[in-house]
């Protein structure tokens, strides 16, 4: 099996997880729901916003970090909202495993032995 057979088999197997099936789902709710889309896509941007602050090594002021915390309560209420970030939360754990057990497999080339 070449590499693109295995990423082709990747790919369908991340197609078919639970995880991304359950967020392909709630996704196509949300997307119904022009005023709670609007809600998540501010909420996203926030998010975005405030992490690449951190990774600039910029303060994170309280303002942004109450509006923030503020429109996640809120969303919270929703069910539907609760629901799609859950499964958000769920995917992209399982996204971020895939990326770090890729990683280490890259990395173990550039491990240098002492002998």
């Amino acid at each position: 099996m070449n590499v693109y057979d295995a990423a082709r088999d990747l790919a369908k197997a991340i197609k078919d997880s639970e995880e991304y099936i359950q967020y392909e789902e709630i996704k196509k709710l949300v997307s119904d729901k022009d005023e709670l889309a609007g809600m998540l896509n501010d909420f996203q941007s926030k998010q975005f916003e405030i992490q690449a602050k951190q990774m600039m090594g910029e303060e994170i002021g309280e303002e942004m970090m109450g509006q923030i915390q503020s429109l996640y309560g809120i969303m919270m209420q929703d069910p539907t909202a609760a629901q799609y970030l859950q499964a958000e939360i769920r995917f992209s754990l399982m996204m971020n495993d895939i990326y770090k057990i890729l990683g280490d497999v890259i990395n173990l080339g550039n491990k240098q032995t002492t002998e």
